[in-house]
């Protein structure tokens, strides 16, 4: 994005001065990944980043490995993928499906799908090769309270020290080599790059590797394709270079290899960009020239010392990471193990509340480290993926994941990480408009997403014209349900200048598309439903025995509409607007199939009472009404059984994500010892494994705690800290007055007794500290931006509560 110059220019300062208020954060050693050897795989190794680049570092003392990503290095460029035939099938679609001739509706979603999207690409990979053996004491940490990687060894009774980490505030990675003694350093650097190399070379004192990114990478999960990567005009360049500063010894070059020998210390620099300038403009033709971009960066940072960069770098993160401070409990036998080794020992059944803690925090951290304001959203890896043709392209898959990535950003206190992506939703809104008249007929502003987006911001229902499967491919409800993200920003944070100015036409554009694609349901004549409809990714046994997948009126389409009118209705009033607008979507949310409790008990999953083809499905799309969205409270109990009795019917199995959002359905439900057996579940230490698919049971975590599909899924990482919240802090409920009301450890598993979370949010912008010891509530502090009287609830008795601007306002339950 071309918003990152400013960004650095301006931001140092105000973070510097947001720093000195912060509140100090848990001691370093709880807030650690800590290991005694290096990474020797991907999954082992740790991740930096500053939101647009990222490394994983690998810390091993002979080659010492960086994998590179820059968040805008992406295959392809801008192309319109809309199916100018898809109208004429539409009618013939819901005709099918209204006949129950659910095979023939399958075959004709098909012809209404376009091209699958690009695929986020690795950048490159820095190496340092360095002579010797016999390498003693090794210790390989991440600080998540600093966002530094420290490698520390010893050779022949010399203390060898390493320090990574990428800055925000200057834009690059930053590596300094240090030893006790003078004169010890001594290595090779290499910059490489798996894409196709343009040229690299090697000059006096650093190394400028350029390349080309592909026009054309197919998905991985269709195998072997032929000429799955193509290079073409349409590919976007790049540029990556390194400077290298050495204090003593000498520097010499190879033509494109570094070599430092004998000296004191050394600092390197790493920059790069790409050609990206727009998800509209060409990567080639309108694009960006990377070099004098990345050498920019590089030139700036290499006017700071070491300290200068590092003290910039510190204040930056933490002004954002020790928003948050979380005690749920401490185990010193545990502490003192290494990472690896303590997800062995709890997995084991030992007592480890602070691995809950580490892992909660990791999440922020990680957030921090892949989503800044000015670049792009967290993909389905975040920031970090070291294959050209990555799992799932490492996409933006909007009928689940991308969304989860971003549930912990208001609530932890990171709102400005929320920020890429509202500009991704902004983005989408334009190409979807074309979509949804190209492929619908759809009037008006009416704006329509699917399953998979990219940074070219496709908007139409991928599958390449025919090879998708319709049960995730043409599923249609991703606008409405990323507009649910615009409105709790505004819900969190009361920036009615964001609302009015931003959100409230987009979430009106999805609307208007929401009221188009509902159609009366000739089974419940006055009844509204969708047509064609899905329940991502699961089909049902037709009444022939059949695997079916398309019908109508899925449960989570219907969910997610009601979620949307009722937010945007909520918006046209806040902004005193639109009422003849606001009318519409009052009626028609009304007319709404209403959610139906199955014969099982369960929440029916579709119009109909039908059978999942399997019942431990990772996906329970059908309780999108209990979280994210909020139709579903103890305030409708009938629905309320019903949706822990569809959870008990899944099972509490499943893949990583899966299992981080059952965490947070269990803590809606109000059942922390529930959601405990789930995180129990999702700290199961996985091996780094070979990177396949596994779509049932089996997620946990990798040695270096990234969260496991498997593979590697990072929304189950944001899940996680998104559902540790739930269970002590909800405000999802309002008020008849629209006030949400704030509910004090709702969820609090017995495991953690004693414990104490300060800065977390609450809606209606309520910072909420809580100390709590043998289960129960000792104090709360509320602070409000504004004043405003809330009603706060603990173990359900509520207090009305009058908050002045600003005033920390002890509230006290006997």
């Amino acid at each position: 994005m071309t918003h990152w110059l400013l960004l650095v220019l301006v931001i140092p300062l105000a973070v510097c001065l947001l720093a000195a208020t912060t509140a100090m954060a848990a001691p370093p050693s709880l807030l650690q990944l800590r290991y005694t050897q290096p990474a020797r795989q991907w999954t082992e190794a740790l991740p930096i980043g500053n939101g647009r680049l990222g490394a994983m570092v690998f810390g091993d003392p002979t080659t010492e490995h960086l994998q590179l990503n820059d968040s805008t290095l992406w295959s392809g460029g801008p192309k319109d993928c809309n199916n100018p035939d898809a109208p004429k099938y539409l009618p013939l679609v819901r005709a099918a499906i209204f006949a129950g001739k659910y095979k023939e509706a399958e075959a004709l979603c098909k012809k209404m799908q376009g091209p699958f999207n690009q695929s986020y690409l690795p950048l490159g990979d820095l190496k340092l090769s360095f002579p010797g053996s016999n390498r003693t004491d090794y210790q390989r940490t991440l600080e998540l309270d600093g966002a530094l990687h420290t490698v520390t060894y010893k050779v022949a009774g010399t203390t060898f020290t390493r320090q990574t980490f990428a800055s925000f505030p200057d834009q690059v990675i930053v590596l300094r080599l240090t030893s006790d003694k003078p004169g010890q350093i001594t290595f090779t650097a290499a910059l490489t790059t798996d894409l196709k190399t343009v040229s690299t070379v090697a000059a006096a004192d650093g190394i400028v590797l350029t390349g080309k990114a592909p026009s054309q990478v197919d998905p991985s999960y269709l195998g072997n394709t032929p000429n799955p990567i193509i290079y073409a005009e349409e590919g976007m360049t790049f540029d990556c270079r390194i400077r290298i500063l050495p204090d003593g010894g000498t520097l010499t070059h190879t033509a494109d290899t570094l070599t430092v020998t004998g000296a004191n210390s050394v600092i390197i620099l790493l920059s790069a960009a790409t050609s990206f300038n727009g998800y509209d403009k060409s990567p080639s033709r309108d694009g960006l020239n990377p070099a004098p971009i990345a050498d920019r960066y590089l030139a700036t940072a290499a006017t700071k010392s070491f300290d200068q960069l590092l003290a910039s770098h510190i204040a930056d993160h933490q002004a954002l990471f020790r928003r948050v401070n979380l005690d749920l409990g401490q185990d010193q036998a545990a502490e003192a193990l290494t990472t690896d080794a303590r997800l062995h020992r709890f997995a084991n059944g030992a007592a480890d509340p602070s691995l809950s803690t580490l892992l909660y925090q990791y999440g922020r951290y990680l957030l921090i480290a892949c989503s800044r304001p000015g670049g792009q959203p967290a993909n389905l890896q975040g920031l970090w993926n070291r294959d050209v043709r990555p799992p799932w392209s490492s996409n933006f898959t909007i009928n689940i994941n991308t969304q989860m990535n971003y549930w912990l950003a208001e609530q932890t206190n990171l709102s400005e990480c929320h920020l890429p992506l509202m500009d991704m939703i902004a983005d989408l809104s334009v190409n979807g408009a074309n979509t949804a008249r190209i492929n619908y007929g759809a009037r008006g502003g009416a704006w329509v997403s699917h399953h998979n987006a990219d940074l070219w911001r496709q908007s139409a229902p991928v599958g390449n014209y025919g090879h998708g499967d319709p049960v995730w491919a043409n599923y249609a409800m991703s606008g409405p349900w990323l507009c649910q993200h615009l409105w709790e920003h505004y819900a969190f944070t009361q920036d009615k200048a964001f609302l009015r100015d931003k959100a409230y036409p987009i979430m009106k554009g999805s609307a208007e598309f929401c009221l188009d694609w509902l159609v009366e349901d000739p089974s419940s004549p006055g009844r509204l439903v969708t047509a064609p409809s899905t329940s991502p990714e699961l089909g049902f046994k037709a009444p022939d025995g059949s695997r079916a997948v398309v019908t109508r009126g899925s449960t989570m389409d219907l969910e997610i509409i009601y979620d949307h009118f009722t937010n945007t209705i909520a918006a046209a009033k806040t902004l005193g607007i639109d009422a003849d607008f606001v009318a519409r979507l009052e009626t028609a949310r009304g007319r709404l199939l209403p959610l139906k409790v199955g014969s099982r008990g369960n929440i029916q999953e579709w119009a109909d009472d039908l059978m999942e083809e399997e019942v431990h499905h990772r996906h329970v799309s059908h309780l999108f009404g209990l979280h994210p969205g909020h139709q579903i409270t103890p305030a409708t109990p009938e629905l309320f059984a019903a949706a822990r009795k569809t959870l008990e019917i899944r099972g509490d199995d499943g893949t990583g994500w899966s299992l981080a959002w059952k965490i947070n359905f269990w803590a809606r439900l109000l059942d922390g010892d529930h959601a405990y057996l789930l995180i129990q579940r999702l700290l199961r230490p996985l091996d780094a494994g070979d990177g396949s698919t596994n779509y049932g049971g089996g997620g946990g975590v990798y040695p270096n705690l990234f969260d496991a599909h498997p593979p590697f899924q990072i929304d189950g990482n944001f899940g996680f800290t998104a559902g540790v919240t739930e269970l002590l802090l909800q405000s999802q409920n309002t008020t008849p007055d629209g006030i949400h009301e704030i509910d004090l450890l709702p969820a609090l598993p017995g495991v953690w007794p004693t414990g104490s979370v300060s800065g977390l949010k609450a809606r209606d912008n309520v910072t909420v500290d809580l100390m709590w010891n043998n289960g129960r509530l000792v104090s709360a502090t509320l602070t409000s931006a504004t004043a405003a009287k809330h009603t706060v609830r603990y173990r359900g008795t509520a207090k009305q509560v009058s908050l002045t601007a600003g005033v920390p306002t002890a509230v006290t339950f006997r």
